[in-house]
């Protein structure tokens, strides 16, 4: 075998040719054979091969191990840009082994550290999610164990996803923790109205919902909202139920004070208690208004005004009966207070009816006559326009016969307008009459008791009115008559004895003017004039005398006037050649 000798020029190293020369100069100076020679020759070519297969092998597996690790580095690269959601990275193809071996390495430190830092960012999203729903949910068994992050998805998307999730979470949280602000303070107001203890009601609900906690510490589950809105409900219905209790116990104050006339200064020690009698739930807002010890006062003074009542009942029964008597009287309604009055001693000295019982039953005939006084209303307002116009008719007559009424005196202007002004209504009064007539009629059907003025049917009233506002207007007919007759005969006797009239007519003349003059209006005398007094017209002789008199009742219009045939005769006969009228 050819050995060529060679050495390193640059740093002169023993080289295979140098040490195969120096073993041939040993074999020379040995004198070994060439066969011997030969054999060690290939001997060393033999190990120099395997020594060449070894470093070939070991070689091929470095290869190996790098392709392997480059494989590795590859499949690695893939799983953190999957995970993390990025692109496939490019330019990493060609090259070496190693070279691409060190092209890849800092790109899987950088996304190793870009996947440390996205696991922290899931897992703090994650442990705020995490929190939340525990303090959500009131259980704060989980939230305790550290979230498990799946790293095989990291991407920006999924991080956005728990991202929005945490913010709905977290708008969820701040409205549960306002909400669950306005149901303490709600709480707050209505223990303050209600005069109970805060926080011990607060605190029941959840320790950490007192005043001391901070806002986001406060417990936000949905057992504490629920909870939270039953105590308010529940407050609520107290305050409801309590402003209910001292309003009805301020009514029965005031009542009671207005039956033992209380002076003022004892009822203003119980301002705080009648100051809401018409307050709804909502206007009760100040600091122990519906306190259970200021109810319970105010049902002590109930009860003390209650006993006192008793001790008064006399006085507090005669009390209700002359307010009675006064609705009655202004409704012109006529009954027997004496009788009513003996009723009432007779039933509190007899002690079998409560004192309570006898003013409910009081308390009811006031309201029976208040309803009735009511329903009368309509009539008596138009019977009171009725009798004005009356009054003012008679005194148009009265203005009517004064001969001086035209003169330039004080005030005549003043009756002029008033002269025209009573024209005018008493032009209205018998439409007036009629539609009183109709509601009266109306008003008797619909309850089937006749209506009665002071006593007096009014029905019979009106229809005597009608009756004799008939007569009278015959009456004035008749005088017209008489006086056209009267006028036709004066002139027939001045055609025929001339114009100068005899003593006798001239007598005869004044004496009908006299008669005319010291009668009433057209000639009816003064004293004629009508009151529907029932004792004068004979109409209700049954009711006893001395239960009404003029002062109580307003009369009958007193200028309408019935004249008797034998007056209207005597008047006639005045005038001497006057026949009777037709």
């Amino acid at each position: 075998m050819a050995v060529t000798d060679t050495q390193n020029p640059l740093i002169g190293e023993t080289t295979c040719g140098t040490l195969l020369q120096k073993l041939q100069e040993i074999w020379d100076e040995v004198g070994e054979s060439d066969e011997e020679r030969d054999k060690m020759l290939l001997q060393i070519e033999r190990e120099c091969l395997d020594v060449y297969k070894r470093k070939v092998e070991q070689a091929a597996k470095s290869r190996a191990q790098q392709l392997q690790s480059l494989s590795d580095a590859k499949i690695e690269l893939s799983s953190l840009l999957s995970a993390l959601g990025e692109k496939t990275f490019v330019g990493i193809t060609s090259g070496t082994i190693k070279e691409q071996l060190a092209a890849i390495e800092p790109v899987l430190e950088h996304l190793w550290k870009q996947k440390e830092e996205r696991v922290k960012e899931f897992s703090d999203v994650q442990s705020q999610i995490q929190k939340i729903c525990a303090e959500i949910s009131g259980n704060f068994n989980h939230s305790e164990q550290a979230p498990t992050v799946d790293e095989s998805d990291l991407s920006l998307k999924k991080l956005d996803e728990y991202q929005s999730q945490l913010r709905e979470l977290q708008k969820e949280k701040s409205e549960r923790v306002h909400k669950v602000l306005d149901f303490v303070s709600t709480v707050h107001d209505l223990c303050a109205v209600l005069g109970m203890d805060f926080l011990s009601t607060v605190t029941q609900v959840h320790p950490s919902l007192n005043d001391s906690a901070d806002s986001q510490s406060k417990s936000i589950s949905n057992d504490t909202l629920s909870r939270l809105a039953k105590t308010v409900l529940s407050l609520k219905e107290d305050k409801k139920t309590r402003l209910h209790k001292l309003q009805e116990l301020a009514t029965q104050l005031i009542d009671l004070w207005n039956l033992m006339d209380t002076p003022e200064d004892e009822r203003n020690l119980f301002d705080h208690v009648t100051c809401n009698i018409s307050a709804s739930v909502d206007q009760v807002t100040t600091h122990g208004a519906l306190a259970l010890d200021l109810i319970e006062q105010a049902e002590v003074e109930v009860e003390r005004l209650d006993q006192l009542k008793a001790s008064r009942m006399k006085e507090i029964a005669f009390k209700k009966q002359t307010e009675l008597e006064e609705i009655f009287a202004h409704a012109h309604i006529e009954i027997d207070p004496e009788a009513a009055r003996e009723k009432i001693m007779d039933q509190i000295d007899s002690g079998n009816v409560e004192p309570t019982e006898l003013l409910a039953d009081m308390d009811n005939q006031i309201a029976m006559a208040k309803d009735e006084v009511l329903s009368r209303k309509d009539i008596l307002d138009k019977v009171e326009k009725w009798m004005s116009a009356c009054e003012e008719e008679s005194w148009l007559e009265d203005y009517n016969r004064d001969d001086n009424r035209y003169n330039a005196s004080r005030g005549a202007h003043k009756n002029l307008k008033r002269a025209e002004k009573a024209r005018v209504l008493v032009n209205k009064i018998p439409a007036l009459v009629d539609s009183l007539i109709a509601k009266t009629r109306v008003w008797e059907e619909e309850r089937e008791i006749e209506f009665t003025y002071d006593g007096v049917p009014l029905l019979a009233m009106l229809d005597e009115y009608a009756i004799l506002r008939q007569e009278r207007e015959e009456e004035k007919r008749r005088m017209r008559e008489s006086k056209k007759y009267n006028e036709q005969q004066n002139t027939e006797q001045e055609a025929i004895f001339g114009s100068r009239p005899s003593p006798a007519r001239s007598a005869s003349t004044k004496k009908v003017a006299g008669s005319r003059t010291n009668g009433g209006a057209n000639g009816t005398p003064l004293n004629r004039r009508l009151s529907l007094n029932p004792h004068q017209n004979g109409n209700n002789s049954s009711i006893k005398d001395g239960k009404r008199n003029s002062l109580q009742r307003p009369s009958a219009p007193v200028n309408y006037v019935s004249i008797s045939k034998e007056d209207t005769a005597s008047y006639i006969s005045g005038a001497e050649t006057i026949p009777a009228s037709p």
